[in-house]
């Protein structure tokens, strides 16, 4: 017959091994035959022999089948949604062979695909993958004809149920996944499992902008003034130039506590006692007042320092203060000659005085470079005449001192611009426990009370507000707001609001330290007011 398949035809006997080789593997009729192993092994020079040979009469053998095939084809076309053609033109009925091969025993199963993609032998379409690879370039010129191009279309739905260029020579078993290209940037991973509310975060979130905003005009852009202080009355206390402002936080009031009358004095430090009321404020005079801010009323005034007076500090009814000229005072308030001790050390002016928590040693750091530990005396609430131990590690001013509240002993000190290091110094033995270099001025310091972390506020050249873990020194959180030099760090009452106070005559708070739900208490029985705007001012 003209349109059968020329397999039939052709004498297997006289034809080279390759080509037999061919021909029973294309043959559907019969078993696939398996090479002897004379045949599966032959020498270098039969192996190149029969290879060219069996390649030529590849080529032969296709073009006689591409040719044979669309013949027949084109001779028929049969009912829709069939699968074999219809009668042949001779009137007989001849069935094509079906689509793709017997399945072996042992390949009725799939397997899962895995890592790789292997054609898999019973989900291909032999037939159809012997016409796309045996299709010749005169096939392609018929194509271009248009009727010719409906009626390959309408052959291809009928017989393979869709167009033969979309169909593909080999295929897989299960399709490969989409490939995360440039379009699926967003998704990276998804674990695909919803968090569970019961679920605890191991880590706190810090927020990295402030709960509140005060505006705080004419604040002194100077490194060695001490110009803010959060008392334990849970009351702010602000030196403006020649002015100090109280606010309170429960009520969000603000008072004018007091001003200077003098042209050019200022105020350069204030500080609460530990329990009560008491505000004590230093000028450029020397000059050192007590106030009652319950009152508003001036209480007493000390006269001692010669030069104006950078930093105070009390124990209990002692004040520490520290002047220009490098003399450390105290104070005991109670008393009508209250001047009963005095250390003259430094000789530069005190930037820098801390009382421990203990109130056992009293820190002082200067703009000389130097740390002094003074312990108290044993007399008395103040400080021994003689430090115990002085540290030079420093290469600039020490202003920024901190004693650790929940470590006896432990005591964080921040250099200069020209040291930028915090250091951490165990003052019962006189060691440096660790430092860090922080990149930038180290302006203030303070710890938490809930948490094993201190918080440091930084100048020139970052001006940025870091959370350090310790002992590892791990920095957790930047908080950036501040568009110049954070003067000085103030911990709110219950130990959850840090405040900073910067050049840029702002004063942020930042909500750096929230406690347990669990472990809260009541502080304060006051009300807060309904409405809290985001800046309130001092004026």
């Amino acid at each position: 017959m003209k349109n059968a398949i020329m397999l039939g035809s052709l004498n297997s006997a006289s034809m080279p091994t390759g080509l037999n080789d061919l021909i029973g593997t294309l043959s559907l009729d019969e078993p696939i035959r398996r090479r002897s192993k004379s045949q599966q092994r032959p020498g270098k020079e039969q192996s190149y022999s029969n290879t060219s040979s069996s390649i030529l009469n590849q080529s032969i053998l296709g073009q006689s089948l591409s040719k044979s095939f669309n013949k027949s084809l084109n001779g028929s076309i049969s009912a829709k949604g069939s699968k074999t053609p219809g009668r042949s033109s001779n009137g007989n009925n001849r069935k094509t062979p079906s689509k793709g091969i017997a399945k072996s025993p042992s390949r009725s199963k799939t397997p899962t695909w895995g890592d790789r993609f292997i054609p898999n032998r019973s989900a291909t379409d032999f037939d159809l993958a012997n016409f796309l690879v045996t299709k010749n370039d005169e096939d392609e010129e018929n194509e271009s004809n248009s009727q010719n191009q409906r009626d390959r279309k309408v052959m291809s739905d009928n017989l393979f149920g869709g167009d033969l260029s979309n169909r593909r020579v080999m295929q897989f078993g299960q399709k490969a996944p989409t490939s995360l290209g440039a379009n699926n940037m967003r998704m990276i991973y998804d674990s695909g499992r919803t968090p569970s509310l019961k679920s605890k975060a191991t880590t706190r979130v810090i927020p990295s902008m402030p709960e509140k905003i005060l505006d705080a005009p004419d604040i002194m852009d100077d490194y060695y003034l001490n110009l803010v202080d959060w008392g334990k009355n849970n009351i702010l206390a602000v030196a403006l130039r020649n002015a100090v402002y109280l606010w309170n936080e429960a009520t969000g009031n603000i008072t004018q506590l007091m001003e200077l009358t003098g042209a050019e004095d200022y105020v350069t430090s204030v500080s609460w006692i530990q329990e009560g009321q008491i505000l004590a404020v230093a000028n450029t005079t020397g000059q050192v007042q007590l106030w009652d801010c319950n009152q508003i009323k001036q209480v007493r005034t000390m006269w001692s320092h010669t030069s104006r007076v950078a930093s105070m500090a009390w124990n209990m009814f002692v004040l520490s203060s520290g002047s220009r000229i490098g003399a450390i005072h105290h104070h005991d308030v109670r008393a009508a000659n209250y001047l009963v001790a005095e250390s003259n050390h430094h000789t530069q002016e005190v930037c820098g005085l801390k009382w421990s928590t203990d109130g056992s040693y009293l820190a002082s750091g200067s703009n000389d470079n130097l740390l002094h530990i003074w312990p108290r005396c044993a007399s008395d609430m103040h400080a021994d005449a003689t430090p115990i131990h002085t540290f030079n590690a420093h290469q600039a001013a020490v202003k920024a001192l901190a004693w650790c509240p929940w470590q006896s002993g432990v005591l964080a000190s921040g250099g200069g611009t020209a040291d930028r290091h915090i250091r951490f110094w165990n003052v019962r033995t006189g060691t440096n426990m660790s430092s860090i270099d922080t990149k930038s001025q180290v302006c203030s310091l303070t710890w938490s009370t809930e948490y094993k972390e201190i918080v440091s506020g930084h100048g020139y050249s970052n001006h940025e507000i870091n959370v350090w873990k310790f002992p590892s020194l791990e920095k957790i959180a930047e908080l950036i707001g501040h568009s110049q030099r954070v003067l000085t760090l103030c911990l709110s009452p219950d130990g959850q609001v840090v405040l900073s106070a910067g050049a840029d005559e702002t004063i942020r708070l930042w909500q750096v330290f929230p406690k347990d739900q669990k472990k809260k208490t009541a502080t304060s029985t006051t009300t807060k007011p309904a409405s809290s705007a985001l800046v309130a001012h001092f004026r």
